[in-house]
């Protein structure tokens, strides 16, 4: 048995105490879309929990399908039991593409993207396509959503396909409160979501 510097107690070789970051992912909380207007994430409702619990939460995007074309995917934010979802962030996004018969290509800055102290919905991925094929799989890591004393940091990155194009979208930023978050919304800047799963994970 030993100590190390922060005094956890090393029980055994290998065996660390509970305290310490393991970078383990456990599953919370899995939503399947059907039509679905917007997909929430509710904390305390059906064991969804972004408390202090994990200072990190990551949501993974699988085979999310729009009902109408071009659509862009997008997620907001709220505290306490408001639901408004019209926190300020101020973000960044870039993005690179690629077209199937190799002619079209670009890297760039994605100001239209962006917000300054915006409260509407964050664009994670824009130009979704409807066609059959066609969806964005991605991932959303938020960071510490239950501090009471720093901003809420954020870091997306989405991949859709869009008329035979591939596109790969960089999202990050920060909601602007220092109030803890409890509910954070995706949906469509347009239309329903036709299919898809989200699964919410923790991280220690």
């Amino acid at each position: 048995m030993g100590v190390i510097s922060n005094g956890t107690t090393l029980l055994d070789a290998g065996a660390i105490d509970s305290g310490i970051a393991t970078g383990a992912m456990t599953l919370i909380k899995t939503l399947t879309a059907s039509s679905s207007a917007t997909l929430d994430f509710l904390n305390g409702t059906s064991n969804v929990v972004l408390d202090d619990t994990y200072k990190e939460y990551v949501f993974k995007f699988i085979n999310i399908h729009p009902q109408t074309n071009v659509k862009n995917f997008t997620f907001q934010v709220d505290t306490g039991t408001n639901t408004s979802y019209n926190q300020a962030m101020t973000t960044t996004q870039f993005n690179a593409q690629g077209n199937e018969a190799d002619d079209s290509t670009g890297l760039g800055y994605n100001a239209s993207g962006d917000q300054a102290q915006g409260t509407a919905f964050q664009s994670i991925m824009d130009r979704v396509g409807s066609d059959a094929d066609s969806c964005v799989v991605g991932s959303l890591h938020l960071f510490n959503p239950s501090s009471t004393t720093f901003v809420k940091h954020f870091i997306a990155n989405c991949q859709a396909e869009q008329s035979a194009e591939s596109r790969n979208f960089h999202t990050a930023g920060y909601v602007n409160t220092t109030t803890a978050l409890t509910r954070v919304r995706f949906k469509f800047n347009s239309g329903n979501i036709d299919s898809g799963i989200i699964k919410l994970y923790g991280i220690k």
